[in-house]
Formats: C-alpha cells, structure tokens, sequence
C-alpha cells in the first residue's frame, strides 16, 4: 500500500508556531531594556534617586502587628529555605515527566540570582541625593522571592498556574515592601528585580518552546480570572504610583513638604504591587501558552 505524505502545515500555523516560539526572547529583551531604563532613571538622575529615598525613608515608623507580618516574612526569605523550594519544585518537574520544565527551574533561579549579586557588586550608585548609602540595586531578596514563585508556577499543571501565581505574587509583594520598610531597599531596587526575574524566566520558557511546537491552547477559565484580578490590581495601583510619584518629585523640587513621608512611602508600595502584578501577569500567560499538541517525551 502506498504511504501517504503528510500534508504541510499551512502558512498561517507556521506563522503562529514560530511568534509563539520568539514571544519570550522578545518579552526578555523588553525587560532588560526596562531593568537599565529603572536604572538610569532612579540611579542615574538626582530627581529620581531623591523620590526613590524618600520612599526608604517614609517607611520609618512602628505598627506592631505590621511589623512582626513583614518581620516573620523577611526572615523566611533565606537562600536556604528559597533553595529547598527551588529544589522540591524542580522534582515535581522530574515527576511530571517534564524534564525540561526542571532545567528551566534551575536556569531561572541561578541566572537570576546570579545576575542581581553581579550587578549589586559591580554597579556604582553617584550621590546625588545627599543621602549617602552604598550601593543596594537591585533588590537581592525581592530577586530570590520573585525567582522562587516563578518557579512554581512554572512547574504545576497548566490549569494551575494562575492560582499559583496570584498566591506567588501575594507573597512577592509583601517580601518587597517588606524591604523597603525594613529600609534594606528602594522601591527601584525592586522594580529592577521584577524585570530582571522576567528576563531570565522568559529566556527559559524559550527554550521550553524550542523543544515544544504547535498551536496555542486557550487560558482555562481559573486562569482567566486571575488574570483579571492582577490586571485591575495593576491599573490601579499604577495609577495612584503615578500620581504619587509626580507629587513626591513636585515636593523634592518646587514644593518642600507638599506630601509626607508616609505618603512617599505608600507611592513606592504602589508601584512595587503594580510592577508585581504586571510581572506575574507577563509570567502566567507565558508559561499557560503550552502547544495543544506536545512533543513526544
């Protein structure tokens, strides 16, 4: 019997696989380019460094329950209790028979990590705002949650993906804000992290993609509303980051005590739940955009 030739693929699914294949290197290199962008601005120039320090410093004051909240959080943020999560979530890979997904786990974590030590060590930061510090960009706490909750989502079954990161962003946000309260970081020192997380990430889930081809399934539903809940999180919390950013830097400049530091403080909260929610929504849809055909294991 004569075998039949498989028919090609139309030109149209062609087009789909290979945009779905380079997504993450494009989404990589846009989070790169944000990460030296947050740098410039909140480094690099005198206004953003002296809106970035009054929110550190904003942060000086005393709630006891607040404090013991972030205090416990802080402390369970250790590299060896991050490693044991890293760990157990790459052998769940291993158990989902998704090899691939436990490479990228480790890739994610250590690039990440890597990458914020590197440029905590070698990156200067001018004094610009007449407050002398040492160096503290990027965030390497908010940089070992971000990559750990990641890894998480990561790992679990497609339709559980959104609920683990809306639980991973809870946790990453609170491990942020919990280190500018603790005055250890900037919000900026933050928001570089985020960025830098994704990046790596993002360069993992292309080489997931690499080995998986086809057309993309559709969010579940359960994803779908997470998204929902981190999309208006994010408008939200943007806006009123916005807001207050113009009028912490409107009270650097032109109009001394305009706003105080508690409401520079509360601006950076805002922006480091808006930078969460918008990295975790990036992070959900990558890693939910799994062919519906999968290659042969």
């Amino acid at each position: 019997m004569t075998a039949v030739a498989p028919r090609p693929a139309p030109a149209r699914t062609k087009g789909r696989t290979l945009r779905h294949t380079l997504t993450p290197l494009l989404v990589a290199v846009a989070a790169a380019v944000g990460a030296v962008g947050v740098h410039r601005l909140f480094v690099g120039t005198g206004l953003g460094q002296a809106v970035d320090t009054a929110a550190l410093l904003g942060g000086d004051f005393q709630h006891p329950r607040v404090g013991d909240v972030l205090t416990r959080t802080l402390d369970a943020t250790r590299l060896a209790v991050l490693a044991v999560v890293c760990v157990a979530a790459a052998a769940f890979g291993v158990l989902r028979r998704r090899l691939d997904l436990a490479v990228a786990s480790a890739f994610l974590v250590i690039t990440a990590n890597l990458a914020t030590q590197q440029f905590k060590a070698h990156l200067d930061r001018p004094l610009l705002d007449g407050f002398p510090a040492p160096n503290s960009f990027p965030s390497g706490h908010a940089t070992a949650a971000a990559s750990a909750a990641f890894v998480l989502v990561l790992v679990f079954p497609r339709a559980l993906r959104g609920t683990v990161g809306l639980l991973g962003a809870g946790y990453v946000a609170v491990v942020s804000v919990a280190t500018v309260w603790a005055e250890w970081h900037r919000p900026g020192d933050v928001l570089a992290a985020l960025l830098i997380v994704l990046a790596c990430g993002s360069v993992a889930v292309f080489g997931v993609r690499l080995r998986r081809s086809g057309p993309t399934r559709r969010l579940h539903l359960p994803n779908r509303l997470v998204m929902a809940v981190l999309t208006v999180t994010a408008a939200l919390t943007a806006t009123a980051a916005v807001v207050g950013w113009l009028s912490v830097a409107l009270s650097e400049r032109a109009l001394p005590d305009l706003v105080s530091g508690r409401y520079a403080f509360l601006t950076g909260v805002a922006a480091i739940v808006a930078a969460t929610a918008a990295t975790f929504i990036v992070w959900v849809r990558l890693t939910s955009g799994e062919p519906a055909q999968e290659a042969t294991r």
